[in-house]
């Protein structure tokens, strides 16, 4: 390997030295008594000291990273540093600024193209192969000489599963991690695929636009770019070798196998896919879980602290705010404002730098005290509409020692022939409630918690209004048709709501919807969103209704995930629906509201109904289902009450 060095060195430098020799990573000689890390706390210049290193995987398979260096002036600092590593398949050129700041704070910064993306070398699959890497490069980062083998990983989305992937195996050297909205709980619960559903919109999107930005095929990029994915995201079931994926296989290949592995299989058991069955063996290392109420990994994250405390000495944390996949720097998600409280300025810089400096170089900067819990209460704004033209909703954040919070009532409200909700049962007499659901005709995604693509579906809180779409679903909902009239008025959409609030309500904690329903189809979906339906103002002469959470259940996986069950027509099932953990205000006045439906597009592939092999299905069937709230066959969602606000007197920040 030709290594190439992008600055001065300082003279008498060798290429054993440096740590490298034809891309092998050694130690230092046994002469070069290299001083300990430094104690003094300063700002240093920084050096990109090497671009495309290519460290070996196990494999043979060389991966590119490029390592950043406290420095003065244009000569490396020789002293030795801990070492902060990032993995990404997003061109690791784009975290240069980052790598800068950490290593003007004293780390050695290294930041590696994942396996086949970009320099890297070998072939792309995703959610596959990060935790080999990982552990590899880890490991060999360890060994370089200007670094003192204590390593910490950080990343956002794909990065922060790479992280996690490396901790399943334990690497010695890996000290702490911070993940953001990453690391894969159980990617056939959440994410991949949700309790059955496909997560269409996200895997498409990413597919089509990984390709778009880095196949070395010219015919697959420009098959990329040249389709437009609204015209092609419902019609992908069973054409595979069909599509314009066919022209990058890896990337088609890893699409095809998340929408038609719909069974809880062995698929499914591995770690790239499944870090809850890995946690035992996961490093013992300070962990920070950071995700957003709508975030695609809300519920994983979520999960993956309470798995890890319960087992690990080190510390675990958890922080969760009103933000989108991502978003932790902005106060809004989709058309809804939460006060500049909400966002973190400093998020991919000090907010990183603290938690390291303490874990890492064992500074006493007050993280040892932090809570264990830091979440962001949505709500207790007054609604108008500021100048952004965003609903305000407001809020403001909790601290706890745990999730769920202490004291919390589980609380069933039940769900009502005349459309009510409310925590009395049913009576014996009430029928239910039957709806024709027509997989031709889906109800539109309109925002939620989720990661998507302007093309196709838009995360967030929105008002529950079908809006036409033009291209983009940060302006209008693909699927929405005219007169754009309230998602409740729809005649596939049951809705289910509180009288008017007598009082502020808080709701913080999991969300579970229970229900007894029927279908005349072997198989459908069943999906429940819970709504803050604000009253009529000036800003809002229709009132506003916001989307807080929701969620899905693939009917024939009602009972287990590994092995589906048709349904019998007429026949009553028991049927449970997880929606995302959510914190929210429900202020005096407002409504709850829930809307039960069969489908959620484009976020879900639609269920055609027929119980064919799913994503190869060729046939669509009407379906009529019913859901049922008598006496016997009491539906209900059961929501976590913590009862009346406490906000702060001075909204703080972190």
């Amino acid at each position: 390997m030709k290594k190439r060095l992008v600055i001065f060195v300082a003279a008498g430098a060798t290429a054993a030295g440096l740590g490298v020799v034809f891309g092998a990573v050694q130690a230092p000689p046994a002469a070069a008594s290299a001083p300990s890390t430094p104690t003094q706390e300063r700002v240093y210049d920084v050096v990109l000291f090497e671009k495309d290193l290519m460290l070996p995987m196990r494999d043979g398979v060389k991966l590119a990273t490029d390592i950043y260096r406290p420095a003065t002036k244009d000569q490396p600092e020789t002293a030795r540093f801990p070492l902060m590593l990032t993995r990404t398949p997003y061109d690791k050129t784009a975290g240069a600024q980052q790598a800068r700041y950490f290593a003007s704070h004293g780390y050695v910064v290294a930041v590696q193209d994942e396996r086949g993306a970009y320099k890297s070398e070998g072939t792309q699959s995703k959610y596959i192969g990060y935790v080999n890497d990982g552990y590899d490069t880890v490991e060999a980062l360890a060994k370089l000489p200007y670094t003192n083998g204590d390593i910490g990983m950080w990343g956002t989305s794909y990065a922060a599963h790479a992280a996690a992937g490396a901790a399943i195996l334990h690497p010695p050297h890996l000290k702490a991690i911070l993940l953001n909205c990453g690391g894969v709980f159980n990617g056939w619960t959440y994410k991949m695929r949700n309790h059955g559903a496909f997560e269409l919109a996200q895997q498409m999107s990413w597919a089509f636009t990984q390709m778009a930005a880095q196949e070395k095929n010219p015919a697959a990029r420009a098959a990329a770019t040249s389709e437009k994915m609204a015209d092609w995201v419902g019609v992908l079931a069973g054409k595979k070798g069909l599509t314009p994926l066919s022209t990058a296989p890896n990337f088609e290949d890893y699409f095809y196998e998340l929408m038609t592995n719909a069974d809880y299989t062995d698929y499914w058991k591995v770690p790239d896919r499944n870090w809850s069955l890995f946690f035992e063996q996961t490093s013992d290392i300070p962990m920070m879980h950071v995700t957003g109420w709508y975030d695609s990994y809300t519920s994983g994250s979520i999960s993956n602290f309470i798995g890890l405390s319960k087992i690990k000495k080190a510390s675990q944390r958890l922080l969760v705010g009103p933000w989108l996949h991502g978003g932790n720097t902005r106060s809004w998600s989709g058309d809804v404002e939460f006060g500049p409280s909400a966002a973190i300025t400093d998020f991919s810089r000090e907010f990183h730098l603290r938690w390291f400096d303490h874990f890492i170089k064992g500074l006493a900067n007050g993280v040892e005290g932090d809570p264990a819990v830091r979440i962001f209460v949505m709500g207790t704004g007054d609604g108008h509409k500021d100048s952004a033209g965003r609903m305000f909703h407001g809020g403001y954040w909790k601290t706890t020692t745990a999730w769920p919070l202490s004291g919390t009532k589980f609380t069933n409200y039940y769900l009502h022939g005349d459309g009510t909700l409310s925590p009395d049962a049913p009576a014996a007499s009430e029928a239910p409630s039957t709806f024709t659901f027509d997989p031709r005709n889906p109800v539109p995604t309109m925002g939620g918690s989720f990661t998507g693509a302007n093309a196709l579906a838009v995360a967030g809180a929105f008002d529950q209004r079908e809006r036409e779409f033009k291209g983009d679903a940060s302006k209008g909902f693909l699927g929405s048709k005219p007169p754009y009239l309230p998602v409740r008025s729809r005649p596939d959409v049951l809705v289910f709501e509180t009288a008017p609030l007598p009082e502020d309500t808080e709701l913080a904690g999991p969300i579970v919807v229970k229900l007894f329903a029927s279908s005349n189809a072997p198989d459908t979906d069943f999906t429940a969103k819970l709504i803050d339906v604000y009253p009529p103002s000036n800003d809002y002469p229709a009132g506003y209704e916001m989307n807080v959470t929701d969620g899905i259940i693939r009917a024939r996986y009602r009972n287990s995930p590994e092995k589906p069950e048709m349904m019998k027509a007429g026949e009553i099932y028991r049927l449970q629906i997880d929606p995302f953990p959510t914190a929210n205000v429900f202020k005096q006045g407002h409504r709850i509201r829930i809307d039960i439906s069969s489908s959620n597009f484009p976020r879900f592939d639609v269920n055609p109904n027929t119980g064919e092999p799913l994503g190869q299905n060729q046939r669509w069937r009407v379906a009529d289902n019913s859901v049922y709230h008598d006496a016997a066959h009491p539906s209900s969602v059961v929501l976590p009450v913590i009862g009346r606000p406490t906000p702060p007197a001075t909204p703080a920040g972190l």
